[in-house]
């Protein structure tokens, strides 16, 4: 595991007086919440690099407001009209998946790593090479490419702080030195938008229901994935990278009010738990810190107010995806990999009204059944087996 090495060698003398900082995916909502708390302390931190996916209009804007030195759109069609909307701003602009790696390739003091989906491995890996302090939101780096994102973390003295609220929550309440001693992490889900939905009633559920997440203002792939509880099933395989516990030891447990956001429970009987407002700003805000907590702006957690805190187990009847990650990663090699890009062609298809919600978890479930399951050993094997997989899902999709 490489979150504990490197983060027990840093200090806060090693912290420079103003950080440089990049932003991959800065228009998506953990971007924006980025830039959000760097807005209230700026004398705290510089931006170097920001990214985004399609939004032109709101990268450029991000840009000029934070004085940014380069801008990267990933979508090449539209480098003309970013170089446009920066014309006279000094701000280099650039374009397509070779210029994104190009960026992640720049040393900075600390990354943020929020592109959405299998496309964020390639800049994860290219900014972990840097060696520097890698803030990570895009779990699918870590189902897709875990050995070869944490052996390089390693190789290259990078240290990965991890920004989902249930890593970020373990995170703060995991003693490293005494692994011996725990005896399993928790995983808290807030069960999303269907969980007293009966499994008849989500059969015809619309995709504005389902993007209508009661607690978490997330893009539109997350929130469905929150629905399905996909999410919580890539969370399981990433936490199973990140931290040096036995999967078998790695609960999941659905806690409807998204303040308790993990917990590690220890031999003792001992349970710790990070509690916390249902905000982005909250972990993002630790990471910006690390390894010192700053003074952001983030929501607080009033528990007079939120009055009562529930948990129940998963139904993976009705959240099948919980059980298939757990397959995937049990099966190991190329599995959850096929299981990442199916589910990615399965959300895509659901938001287009080409299947139904039941149908996503269906897609995943037969695109496992029928793939070859292969050894991955570089990332050109990585993203062939995306190709394929992807492929696969279309051709499954196709006879629903």
């Amino acid at each position: 595991m490489n979150i504990s090495p490197a983060a027990a060698n840093y200090s806060s003398e090693m912290e420079p007086a103003v950080r440089h900082v990049s932003i991959f995916g800065s228009t998506g909502s953990v971007g924006v919440n980025t830039l959000d708390l760097i807005a209230g302390a700026a004398d705290k931190f510089s931006v170097d690099v920001l990214t985004a996916n399609e939004n032109v209009a709101l990268l450029a804007k991000q840009a000029r407001q934070f004085g940014a030195s380069l801008a990267v759109i990933a979508n090449e069609s539209k480098y003309a009209e970013l170089k446009s909307l920066l014309t006279g701003s000094g701000i280099e602009v650039a374009a397509g998946r070779d210029a994104l790696i190009d960026a992640a390739s720049r040393k900075v003091d600390w990354v943020m790593l929020a592109i959405v989906g299998a496309a964020g491995l390639a800049p994860a890996l290219a900014a972990v090479r840097t060696g520097s302090v890698i803030a990570i939101a895009n779990k699918e780096a870590l189902v897709c490419g875990g050995d070869l994102v944490l052996g390089d973390a390693e190789k290259y003295g990078a240290t990965l702080l991890p920004v989902d609220s249930e890593h970020n929550a373990i995170f703060q309440v995991l003693d490293f030195d005494q692994i011996e001693n725990v005896e399993r992490l928790i995983l808290t889900a807030s069960g999303g938008p269907f969980l007293d939905f009966t499994l008849d009633e989500m059969k015809s559920v619309t995709r504005k229901q389902a993007l209508a997440h009661p607690n978490w203002d997330m893009g539109a792939k997350i929130s469905i994935d929150s629905a399905t509880m996909m999410n919580k099933g890539l969370e399981y395989i990433e936490a199973v990278r990140l931290f040096p516990v036995a999967p078998d030891k790695i609960d999941i447990l659905v806690h409807p009010q998204s303040v308790i956001h993990s917990m590690v429970e220890y031999r003792d009987g001992s349970v710790l738990a990070q509690l916390g407002a249902p905000d982005m700003r909250t972990p993002i805000s630790y990471t910006l810190g690390w390894p010192e907590r700053h003074s952001f702006p983030a929501e607080r957690l009033d528990l007079a107010k939120t009055g009562s805190l529930t948990f129940l187990d998963p139904d993976l009847v009705k959240f099948p995806a919980i059980r298939l990650a757990r397959e995937a990663l049990n099966t190991g090699k190329s599995a959850p990999t096929t299981l990442n890009a199916s589910n990615e062609v399965a959300v895509h298809g659901f938001l287009t009204g080409s299947i139904g919600f039941l149908d996503i978890a269906a897609v995943v479930e037969e695109c496992l059944n029928q793939a070859h399951i292969v050894d991955l050993t570089s990332i050109e094997d990585i993203f062939e087996c995306d190709r394929q997989s992807r492929e696969l899902a279309h051709d499954v999709m196709a006879s629903i």
